[in-house]
C-alpha cells in the first residue's frame, strides 16, 4: 500500500516550486543599498541663455559613517549627440547645517568631494550644480547626465552604485 504522506508531500512541493517561479511566494525584503544617490532638477524646461539646478543627494543608509565618496558625471549619449546644444557647469554649492558652501572642483570629474566632511547614519549630504545653457544654444534638445559613485564607511567597508540618471532638461526657444 502507497503511503498517502509522499503523496501529499510531492504535491506540496510541486505547488510551492509553481508558485515560486510564478513570484506568488511571500517575497523577501530586500534591505535598502548602503548608499544611495538622486537627482533633482529646479526646472524640466530652459530657454538658451537660461541656467538649471541639478541637485544631487547622498544618503548614508548605513549604521557607520561615510568617510570617502568618489562621484563621476557625464551626459548621456543622447545629449553629445546634439552638437548644437551648448552648456557648461558655471557654479556648485552643497548645503551644510549653517547654510550653502561653494564646492571645489566645478564640472564633470570627481566630484565626491563636494560633499564635504562625514556623512553620518541615516543623515543626506546634497550638492547643487548649476548648469548654463549658452545663449546660441540649439534648440528642442534634452540635455541629461550619468552618474557612478563609490562610498567608503567607517567600518571598512564601501559600495558603489551606477548608473544613475539625472531628469532631462529641455532646451526650447521662446
Amino acid at each position: 500500500m502507497r503511503s498517502p504522506l509522499k503523496s501529499r508531500l510531492g504535491l506540496t512541493a510541486s505547488l510551492a516550486s509553481v508558485l515560486a517561479v510564478f513570484g506568488l511566494a511571500p517575497a523577501a525584503q530586500a534591505d535598502p543599498a548602503p548608499a544611495a544617490l538622486t537627482f533633482a532638477t529646479n526646472a524640466a524646461t530652459v530657454t538658451p541663455g537660461g541656467t538649471v539646478n541639478l541637485s544631487m543627494t547622498l544618503t548614508n543608509n548605513k549604521t557607520y559613517d561615510v568617510w570617502f565618496v568618489y562621484q563621476s558625471i557625464a551626459p548621456t549619449w543622447l545629449t553629445t549627440q546634439r552638437a548644437d546644444l551648448k552648456y557648461s557647469f558655471t557654479g556648485c554649492s552643497v548645503a551644510t547645517p549653517t547654510g550653502a558652501a561653494a564646492c571645489s572642483g566645478v564640472g564633470p570629474s570627481d566630484l565626491g568631494a563636494n560633499y564635504g566632511a562625514t556623512i553620518p547614519p541615516g543623515q543626506s549630504r546634497t550638492v547643487t550644480l548649476t548648469l548654463k545653457v549658452a545663449a546660441d544654444s540649439g534648440c528642442n534638445g534634452n540635455i541629461g547626465f550619468y552618474s557612478y559613485y563609490y562610498a567608503e564607511f567607517s567600518d571598512s567597508t564601501n559600495t558603489s552604485g551606477g548608473p544613475v540618471y539625472t531628469p532631462e532638461t529641455r532646451v526650447l526657444c521662446a
